[in-house]
């Protein structure tokens, strides 16, 4: 698996969104959902892992990251409705 994931989560289809850049995506979502950073995911409950895309290089991830941070919300909705039109939660199979 590459090194680095750039990640959109969700609080609900529609719902408030949250973009991310980590190095290990098992560890951020569980950080995520439990609270253990407090911010802006646990005030509004934007935990569902909606969108992910996976790089091998830090500097391309985060130019990635960056540039999904400037799209507008109709572009990021449009980007999860294509890949996942269900809005299934992506980690539901791995994280425990």
């Amino acid at each position: 698996m590459p090194g680095f994931a750039v990640y959109i989560l969700a609080s609900g289809r529609n719902g408030t969104l949250y973009v991310g850049v980590t190095n290990d995506i098992a560890r951020r979502l569980c950080e995520h959902r439990s609270g253990a950073v407090p911010g802006f995911t646990w005030q509004y409950g934007v935990h569902l892992l909606v969108h992910l895309d996976l790089f091998d290089e830090l500097d391309a991830a985060r130019a990635h990251e960056r540039r999904l941070k400037r799209w507008h919300r109709a572009w990021k909705l449009a980007l999860i409705e294509r890949d996942n039109p269900d809005w299934r939660d992506l980690a539901e199979d791995w994280l425990s």
